[in-house]
């Protein structure tokens, strides 16, 4: 029987065919939307079945597992596949900004060609991670998904950017080796296997654990924009064209969160409970910090990405929480960071494209001047903000909830773990202070402030693909934020048994 799974490769393999064989931008253009479009009917169709699947399996770990392909025997690597309720979230959030990404790139030149093929190569490495269950094959497709951003930004971005593109694929290529460090000990150091269910199964050899769990942590860090490790983030989301951006931080970065759970939390727990609470520390700085430095920046495309450090530090703080509650919000946060910053990067890139400035000195009073544009920036900064009715006030108050529950998580080591937490859990709650201030700063003097370039007045608002991208998200964050419980039924029997399983190393 065929797996609805393997649609998420075998559709953007098909499509990167297809556009090898077009002669013309239209035709281009249509192949590409032709290929999101399958991509995002495919994986509502999948949440459907997934939530039908889960309800005759609530107690399987992964579901829609094909029987493993071997693929190189020597070193027990197959092709397996297979998807819980966070993976599913983390699939449909990959398709609705490829989606709406082709449509922010309608108008892309030079090379629209060549830029697509780049884009789509990027997303079958996003989908391809998310569904893998076999280590080597989920680093693999992490690296697939790395690579192309380097021409992404280097051909096609816009600054200095060729110091943005290099950067951003130096820091992430040596967090990838330690990833790869990290997979090679875990395979010798529980069973020999590279298959993720077994190896939590087998468990990893305690005396490793402390060792492999600091590489991946690391390794995942790094493309979470974990401090210090975040400052490739902010150069590239600079540079980088607009659906680049979008699915940079949209989706690449969630690749960081998703892996810090799945690989080093989930599968070496124990090391968690022992050094979890370091890692928390800069995760909580990371909130913080790039919260301050939002603040202080004037270039839209910079406040916006350490607006996204602040967030995916919120992900990965949720994450070592180690309790349901939390990380649950953990992954709202990055359901709801992923569209609110794709919509903001999409808003951006218009916004550019017609004043060619970035600066918000430069620009003021388009609310009058570009009215939809205006609108839909107010939208992506309210929800920024945690406004009730929006993603982001589902995704923050889930995750401080969660953080204020009383565990037994860090006694062992720090003789009152939850004293600690509570404490850095205020010490993030205070990000959302921050955040309304330079999201109500922009807000009001870039739409409604007095315009300061008289050549501003001549300019058009959105196009219909522009508005077709843009409506598309913002639908997507009110239905989340007004009813979340759809991510909630995905979830609610996925994250049980993890937390049962990390909780049984607790120290």
């Amino acid at each position: 029987m065929f797996n609805i799974l393997f649609l998420f490769v075998i559709i953007p393999v098909l499509t990167l065919g297809a556009l090898f064989l077009t002669r013309s931008v239209k035709q281009v253009q249509a192949v590409a939307a032709t290929g999101a479009s399958l991509l995002l009917i495919a994986a509502i169709y999948l949440c459907y079945a997934f939530i039908g699947e889960r309800q005759l399996n609530p107690d399987a770990a992964m579901l829609f597992c094909n029987e493993p392909i071997m693929w190189f025997e020597s070193l027990n690597i197959h092709i397996a596949v297979g998807v819980d309720g966070i993976s599913v979230l983390m699939i449909l959030l990959s398709a609705i900004i490829v989606f709406t990404g082709t449509f922010a790139s309608w108008k892309i030149q030079p090379l629209t060609k060549e830029y697509f093929l780049w884009f789509i190569l990027l997303s079958t490495g996003v989908f391809g991670f998310f569904i893998s269950i076999d280590l080597f094959t989920m680093f693999m497709f992490y690296e697939v998904a790395l690579i192309p951003m380097y021409l992404l930004i280097g051909v096609w971005g816009s600054g200095n950017k060729n110091y943005a593109a290099m950067k951003l694929t130096l820091m992430l290529m040596g967090g990838s080796a330690f990833l790869l460090i990290s997979i090679l000990g875990i395979y010798y150091h529980a069973g020999e296997t590279m298959n993720l269910v077994e190896i939590a199964h087998n468990g990893v050899d305690l005396e490793w654990q402390n060792w492999l769990f600091a590489a991946a942590f690391v390794g995942f860090g790094v493309l979470g924009a974990m401090f210090p490790f975040h400052t490739w983030s902010p150069d590239g989301h600079a540079s980088a064209p607009t659906a680049v951006s979008m699915l940079h931080a949209g989706v690449l970065m969630k690749l960081g969160g998703y892996g810090c759970f799945r690989v080093a939390i989930y599968l070496m727990p124990a090391a968690a409970h022992q050094l979890g609470w370091i890692f928390m520390i800069l995760t909580g700085i990371s909130v913080v910090y790039g919260a301050f430095a939002a603040c202080v920046k004037t270039d839209l495309k910079y406040i916006n990405a350490y607006s996204s450090v602040s967030h995916c530090g919120l992900v990965l703080f949720a994450i070592l929480m180690l309790n349901q509650t939390a990380m649950s919000g953990a992954v709202m946060q990055m359901l709801s960071h992923g569209l609110m910053t794709a919509l903001f990067f999409a808003l951006i890139g218009m916004i550019y494209g017609r004043t060619h400035t970035r600066d918000v000195r430069e620009m003021g009073g388009l609310m009058q001047i570009m009215p939809f544009l205006s609108v839909g920036y107010i939208i992506a900064g309210l929800a920024s903000l945690g406004l009730p009715g929006l993603s982001g006030f589902v995704a923050e108050m889930t995750i401080f909830f969660g953080s204020f529950e009383n565990t037994t998580v860090y006694n062992a080591v720090l003789g009152d773990g939850n004293l600690f937490r509570h404490a850095f859990a205020i010490v993030t709650t205070t990000s959302i202070v921050i955040t309304a201030v330079y999201i109500l700063r922009v807000v009001g003097k870039l739409l409604f402030g007095k315009v300061q370039n008289e050549h501003h007045r001549q300019l058009d608002d959105a196009h219909w693909y522009e508005r077709f991208s843009t409506i598309s998200l913002m639908i997507a964050i009110a239905l989340i934020g007004c009813f979340p419980d759809f991510a909630n039924l995905i979830l609610r029997d996925s994250f049980g048994p993890i937390v049962d399983h990390i909780m049984n190393y607790a120290l």
